[in-house]
């Protein structure tokens, strides 16, 4: 997994279902765990889910904290 799907994290929304538009790194766990037991979509977002449940899952959610904070600052900086 290249380090630039932890970026993506936190800059890429939910595409569909429930949480539609939701950053894939603010997913709650419950819905993570669903596509766990279901089966993850295939490709790229599928890809994604798979990595934020094994965040989410082993408690290292926090680790996205830096990466979210540059984003921010970089996404603020663009939309002036």
């Amino acid at each position: 997994m290249p380090p630039e799907s932890l970026q993506v994290l936190v800059s890429r929304v939910m595409p569909y279902g429930r949480y539609k538009g939701r950053l894939i790194a603010d997913l709650p766990g419950h819905y993570l765990n669903w596509f766990a037991r279901e089966g993850f979509p295939r490709g790229e977002l599928g890809t994604l889910l798979a990595l934020m449940h094994e965040l989410d899952h082993n408690g290292l959610k926090s680790l996205l904290d830096p990466l979210r904070k540059r984003f921010l600052v970089y996404f603020s900086l663009i939309s002036r």
